[in-house]
Formats: C-alpha cells, structure tokens, sequence
C-alpha cells in the first residue's frame, strides 16, 4: 500500500507528489490523461497574477513565496532532468492604466516593485509596440517559464524520484470507511492509501462531491494563439484589458486569453481565433507579416476570488485538496505543494493557512 495517492498529474499535482516524496513519503500520481497536458500545458506561465492587487493578500503570499524560489527551482529541473524550463526575466508591461492608485499601494504596503512609466520608457521596453499610451505601468520583476518545458520536466524529476506514476488512470471513487480515507477506485481496479490527494483542476468539485461537500471549483475555458516569429520581435510581457502577449526565447509569441464558461467543452473556436490574432495584430502590426501556427485551449479550475483550496477535507480524516488556482497555477505551484505538504505531515505552514481551507469564505 502506497503511502499516499495523488490524484491529477497537472504541475500542482507533480509538485505536490515531488514535496511528498522528499519528505520520505512512498507516493502514486495518478492521471486520467497524461501528465502535465491539460491547464498546465496550456497556461502562458506568467510568474505573475494578471493584475496582482485585484487578488485579496492570501494568492499574493504565495504567490511571493513561489517567485521567490522559482529561478532556483527551474535550474535545479534543468540539471537533473536535461529538459530546461526557460525561466526569464521578461518583466511585465501594463497598458492599462485605470487602476495605477490600487496598483502603487499595493507595491507600497507589500514591498513589490511597480513603476509608471511614460511614452518615451515604453518605447524604450518594447518598441515593436504600437501607439504606446501616456503611460503604463512596469513590473520589472516579473518572471515567464514555459509551461510545456516546466511540465515535461516535473514528469522526468518524479520518475528520477521513484514516485510511481499511473496514466490513463482515471480516479471514478475516492473511497472511506466511515470518516477515514481508505483509498481510490480507478478504470485500473482499487487502491489503497492512509492519504489522499485531491488535485485534479476543472474535474475537482465532481470528485469531491461524490463524498462529502461539494466546492466551487469549475472549468473556465481559455483560448490562446501562438505566432511563429523571430526572436526580438517582442521581448517583454505586454498585458492589455486582459490580454497578454508573451515571448519565448525562440522568438514564438503567445497571445492569449479568452475567458469562457463553456463547461468542459474545449474545442478551439473560430470566433477567438479572430479575435485575438486581431488584438495581438492591432498591438504589434509587424505581426502580420508572420504566420498563426498553433491555437489551442485548456481548462481553468475557476474558484471565487481565484483563492485556491488548499487543505484537509472537513469530515474525511486522510483526505486532502489542492486545486482552484484559477489563471494562477503555474505561478502559485510551489508554495501550494509546499503549503499542503506542510498540512500533511503537521509542520509548520510556510504561509497561514485558514485562507484556503475548504470551509473558509471566498466572497
């Protein structure tokens, strides 16, 4: 019997799975997919929450203590598993500018680096830009991975790590014995854990409501572009009423996002197809003259406020989540594997932990 099972092979799932098995744990992952390909692959890999001071301070702590740790975390997966997460540097440009009092009291009362800057600096940051606005707002600190890289290489670490690894093994039951987790029934048959781990994203509210309480946690669809440029066409993370362009050391540029309430339907569609390639064109014209070579879609795990759940599952003792990270996944991963580690083994909490539990409120 494994000492845990994890349920979802996303990065939280992986990162998850990696923090328990550091700390001496047996762990099995298990994936109704493949690891790592549904909102994990899809997701930008922004190091940062779109608009940081919307969020209420429990995402911001983690999402501090994560960026802080990241760099280091991607050289440590480069090295050990040959596949590099391309973290950079790439900082965040703002062109919206409506916000900038809540944007600069938030950087004032929590010690984060935010600037305005007027038309000449935009320039200077990002000159393929056009009609840069008066101003915008510079988060110089803000870092990209590249998610796919990220995810690929968390795959490699856990086998490098003995953590057993099930895909194509989709989780129809968790299973208890009065208030006391026992295990999993699978497609593969049943198996047995003290300990469980509830990380599966957008599919996490069916799983749990099959138990006990049912969270709100839902799937939130969100369609992005890629264009097969140069490099140096673009060089930082420009955002824009919600939309993003994101470039890659290969010179491939990212555009994205929608934001649909679609249940779990993730076809790509026309309609977004035109609307961001006409955003991203309309921002940067040099991008005409270079071809759309992918588009694609994933499933968020929405939840209120974007506040994650992160803890014991009231009432089944053994039984944990870890999901609702919304359009943060990528950048708040570290710290919530630490944090439900933490929880787990009864350590202390890197962050105060009442925030996410199940039974907290969310607005």
């Amino acid at each position: 019997m494994t000492d845990c099972i994890i349920i979802g092979g996303g990065i939280i799932g992986m990162l998850t799975a990696r923090e328990l098995r550091a700390a001496g744990l047996a762990v099995t992952l298990l994936e109704r997919g493949e690891t790592g390909q549904e909102s994990s692959w899809a997701g930008g890999g922004i190091l940062s929450p779109l608009y940081p001071w919307r969020y209420p301070t429990c995402v911001t702590e983690l999402a501090r203590w994560s960026q802080q740790g990241y760099e280091a975390l991607a050289e440590r997966l480069g090295e050990d598993t040959g596949i590099d997460p391309q973290w950079t540097p790439s900082g965040l440009l703002i062109l919206d500018t409506e916000e900038q009092p809540q944007a600069l009291e938030w950087a004032e009362r929590l010690d984060r680096r935010v600037e305005v800057v007027d038309r000449t600096r935009i320039a200077e940051l990002e000159p393929a830009l056009a009609n840069p606005p008066e101003r915008a707002l510079w988060l110089p600190e803000v870092a990209q991975v590249r998610s796919p890289r990220m995810v690929a290489a968390l795959r490699v670490d856990l086998d490098r790590k003995d953590v057993e690894l099930r895909e194509h093994a989709e989780v129809r039951k968790i299973l208890a014995a009065g208030q006391r987790i026992t295990g999993v029934q699978t497609t593969e048959g049943t198996l047995e854990a003290e300990r469980v781990v509830v990380c599966a994203g957008a599919w996490t509210a069916g799983l749990l409501g099959q138990i006990g309480e049912v969270i709100q946690v839902q799937p939130v669809r969100g369609q992005m572009l890629l264009f097969g440029a140069e490099p140096g066409i673009v060089s930082r993370i420009v955002l824009d009423r919600g939309h993003y362009v994101i470039p890659r050391r290969d010179g491939n540029l990212l555009m994205g996002s929608t934001l649909e309430y679609t249940g779990f339907h993730k076809e790509t569609t026309d309609e977004a197809l035109a609307q961001l390639s006409a955003i991203a064109v309309n921002r940067f014209p040099v991008l005409k003259d270079y071809p759309i070579t992918r588009q694609w879609a994933g499933l968020r795990p929405g939840s209120p406020q974007g506040i994650p759940y992160i803890g014991p599952f009231p009432g089944i003792e053994g039984l944990y989540v870890n999901s609702g990270h919304f359009r943060n996944g990528v950048v708040l991963s570290p710290a919530s594997a630490r944090l439900l580690a933490d929880l787990v083994l009864d350590r202390p909490p890197i962050v105060p932990s009442e925030p996410y539990g199940v039974k907290a409120h969310r607005g």
